[in-house]
């Protein structure tokens, strides 16, 4: 099942093994798209993936994390997305750019910016410096989700995932334990639930009925007190009423361990792969669109097992395609072999600390110190 061609809304993918998102500390420092980036897209698609979903572009200067994240909050960054966009393409592949905002999140690169980092509200037991957003700023972030979708679809690009998941903004707003707010956006799920909305409708504005909008959500926080399953399968089911044509499901707010975030590390056996399987599955099972698994997959039998139990229609890969960019290839020809990736998470480390993606195992990228 793994190379069996499929469809999100009417884009034809010639497998279901999506690489999921993957900040990589490449652009520029306007934030624009390098050779660099260019060139680690094109050996994406070149080995066979099936899908490429970008790492996290900024749609608003408030909601930039750091100065080489890449933006698409401004026009002339169009050309250079043009240009990943033909360099995947050239090999068959299909790719969706990651919009995003930081949120809170974006303290540290604010900061340094000058600018006090935004997020719905103010929390007492948040040690980063933020101010809750008024209602016109909010509008201004909705508008600019959608005046970004439109640049990618004028890219040349195949799709829009966006960001919903691992505590950036639209996390916050989903989430009782970020929003506090007592106005239309929040309150009841169903206020919380209207940031949300209003950038699906902004972005469906500007990129027409016939271009795919995917989303990362984040179905539940990894703590107690925040965002619960129960609230998020009904999320996920408000997403696809609303149109969205497939749904990536991971985890909302980050606890403080990494079992408590998206990052899980040491996974070494079968049973530790797949750790968001169950809500999957849970949204799966009445679901009207494509939904995609992640998280820890590391074996091409596992992956196999889970699509052909019907837990998902495609299948997502991060951290083994840091380690290992031809994994998609490998396992094409036959090869069962399990991802040399060990969860390590000293890529994403570096990553915090200002490095470009790479891996210490494979030395693919460009490889944090060991």
């Amino acid at each position: 099942m793994l190379f069996t061609p499929t469809q999100i809304g009417g884009l034809e993918l010639r497998n279901r093994l999506v690489r999921s998102a993957t900040y990589d500390g490449g652009a520029d420092h306007r934030g624009f798209v390098t050779g660099w980036q260019i060139d680690l897209y094109e050996q994406l698609a070149r080995d066979g993936a099936g899908l490429i979903v970008t790492g996290l572009f900024s749609v608003h200067p408030s909601g930039r994390l750091a100065g080489r994240q890449n933006i698409i909050s401004d026009d002339a960054a169009v050309d250079g997305v043009r240009q990943l966009a033909a360099a995947v393409h050239r090999h068959g592949g299909k790719i969706a750019v990651q919009l995003a905002h930081g949120g809170r999140e974006c303290h540290a690169y604010q900061a340094y910016k000058g600018r006090t980092a935004v997020a719905p509200s103010v929390l007492k037991s948040e040690k980063y410096p933020h101010r809750a957003l008024a209602d016109g700023e909010i509008e201004a972030i909705v508008a600019s989700f959608g005046e970004a979708a439109g640049r990618v679809r004028e890219a040349g690009c195949d799709a829009v995932q966006l960001h919903g998941a691992h505590a950036y903004l639209v996390s916050q707003f989903l989430s009782p334990a970020s929003n506090r707010r007592n106005d239309r956006w929040g309150g009841s799920l169903e206020a919380r639930v209207c940031f949300l909305s209003e950038v699906y409708k902004a972005m469906r504005r500007r990129v027409g009925d016939d271009f795919p909008l995917l989303i990362k959500l984040g179905v539940a926080d990894g703590f107690t007190g925040g965002l619960t399953f129960s609230e998020g399968r009904k999320i996920a089911a408000h997403c696809m009423a609303m149109g969205f044509d497939a749904l990536e499901v991971s985890q909302g707010l980050r606890g403080k361990h990494y079992t408590e975030t998206e990052f899980h590390t040491a996974i070494n056996r079968p049973e530790e792969e797949a750790y968001f399987k169950s809500w999957t599955a849970e949204i799966r099972r009445d679901a009207s669109v494509s939904v995609i698994l992640v998280g820890g997959l590391r074996r091409k039998a596992v992956i196999r097992d889970v699509l052909q139990a019907g837990v998902a229609d495609l299948a997502a890969l991060s951290r083994p395609l840091i380690c290992e960019p031809d994994l998609v290839a490998r396992w094409h020809r036959g090869d069962e072999a399990p991802s040399r990736c060990i969860s390590c998470n000293k890529c994403f480390e570096a990553l915090v600390k200002g490095r470009r993606l790479g891996c210490v195992v494979s030395g693919a990228g460009d490889p944090p110190q060991d």
